[in-house]
């Protein structure tokens, strides 16, 4: 420790630079009561944080490894592909949808040719329908065999031709327009009901389905449109004449095409076969051909005046 002298004769101590006086704050500092733990819960905060986004993935992967929820997904999805094989079993049962396929398998060229036919039917010769491997071929391949078609556009075009008959009457109305539709559908299956009837009191062994009347029975509906669509355009009496050609032509169209499936194959190519099941069976097929005129006027009379 160094003495300097003064003025005054005393010496003064000289303090060291490296030597400092601790103040009460500084003793505060060094030694702190309380230790902080604000870090502490910042950081256990973060890890929460971070832990969260990972606990849903953690489940939902416990929940795949349960051998439980594999069981149970496995036993929902086996119940619902029998559920589905059991309902596509009992809808082929009354509606064959497989069997569907086959009415609609045709093409522009065909129905060309069908129209034609259904119009003018005298110069066709050949009338049987075509097979491969005892299976008939599809309507694209073959102008004779039956389709759906031509029934399902003819009754679509025969309602929308009816509003427009209608219309220019000054007598469209949805409800009259739903009453031409729905008539015309009720009496198109009174009609096949009445020949799956007569079908079965004759007791006749025929390939004919319901779907064959049903295709053969809507054929009419061309005629009726051509009927329809005269009369607008040239007045009652092209009406009468259209549709005399055309049930003239359909009754021909229906003769020809039913006896190959009514009639027994003598019969069918002309020869005089005699008994009474024989002359049931052609007194039914010329029924059923006389039966499309009388539907045709009678779902179109009223729409022309």
């Amino acid at each position: 420790m160094d003495y300097t002298p003064t003025q005054s004769g005393f010496r003064q101590r000289k303090l060291q630079p490296n030597m400092r006086l601790r103040s009460p704050v500084d003793g505060l500092q060094g030694s702190q009561l309380f230790e902080d733990t604000s870090g502490a819960a910042h950081g256990l905060h973060r890890g929460n944080q971070q832990a969260g986004p990972q606990a849903p993935g953690l489940s939902s992967q416990s929940i795949l490894s349960d051998p439980m929820s594999n069981m149970a997904l496995a036993y929902g999805s086996s119940l619902a592909s029998q559920g589905r094989e059991m309902v596509d079993k009992n809808l082929d049962r009354f509606i064959p949808i497989s069997k569907m396929k086959y009415y609609f398998a045709v093409d522009t060229v065909y129905v060309g040719k069908k129209l034609g036919l259904l119009v003018f039917p005298y110069m066709h010769e050949n009338w049987e329908v075509s097979y491969q491997k005892d299976t008939p071929v599809a309507p694209r391949f073959d102008v004779n065999a039956p389709d759906l078609y031509i029934p399902a556009m003819g009754f679509i075009t025969y309602v929308l031709v009816a509003g427009l008959a209608l219309g220019t009457q000054n007598r469209f109305s949805p409800e009259l327009l739903g009453v031409q539709a729905s008539s015309a559908l009720v009496w198109l299956i009174m009609e096949v009901l009445a020949v799956l009837l007569s079908l079965y009191l004759v007791t006749v062994n025929t390939d004919l389905t319901t779907i064959d009347l049903l295709a053969f029975s809507g054929y009419k509906y061309v005629g009726m449109i051509v009927g329809v669509v005269a009369g607008l355009l040239f007045g009652k009496p092209a009406y009468y004449l259209a549709l005399l050609w055309c049930c003239a032509a359909i009754f021909v169209f229906m003769i020809r095409t039913l006896r190959l499936k009514l009639l027994s194959e003598a019969a069918a190519e002309g020869r005089l076969v005699r008994g009474t099941r024989n002359q049931l069976r052609m007194y039914l097929t010329m029924s059923i051909a006389a039966a499309q005129p009388v539907f045709m006027y009678w779902l179109t009379y009223h729409l022309v005046r």
